[in-house]
C-alpha cells in the first residue's frame, strides 16, 4: 500500500520531458477537499554554491551524495508526480529549511 507524502520527506519526482526528474523536498500537501491536489517542493541539488537559499544536508545515506536543498527553486506540481519515497531531514534540516524560506521570502 503506497505511503502519502508528507512535509519534511523527500520524495523523487517525476517531472516529465519538460525538466529533469529529481528529488525534492516536500514542503506542504494538499488536503483533500482542495481544489488543486498541488504538492509544493523545493528540489534538492548536489551542486552546492554555499549561496543564500539553499540549506546544506550533508550525505544522508539515503542519497548518492552531498546535496542541499534550493529553497529558491520552490515549486507546485500535481502530487501524483511524486514517485517513490527516498528518506526524510531530521527535524533540525527542516527546522533550517523553514528558516531559509522565510528569509527569502521576507516573512
Amino acid at each position: 500500500m503506497p505511503t502519502e507524502p508528507v512535509p519534511g520527506e523527500v520524495w523523487f519526482a517525476e517531472l516529465g520531458m519538460v525538466e529533469k526528474s529529481r528529488p525534492v523536498l516536500v514542503l506542504a500537501m494538499p488536503d483533500p477537499w482542495d481544489a488543486r491536489a498541488l504538492a509544493i517542493v523545493a528540489p534538492l541539488t548536489s551542486q552546492i554554491r554555499n549561496c543564500r537559499g539553499e540549506v546544506d544536508l550533508g550525505k544522508p545515506r539515503w542519497l548518492p551524495k552531498r546535496s542541499a536543498v534550493n529553497v529558491q527553486g520552490i515549486a507546485s506540481f500535481d502530487h501524483g508526480r511524486l514517485a517513490r519515497r527516498m528518506g526524510a531531514l531530521t527535524s533540525t534540516q527542516f527546522d533550517a529549511v523553514k528558516d531559509s524560506l522565510r528569509d527569502i521570502l521576507g516573512l
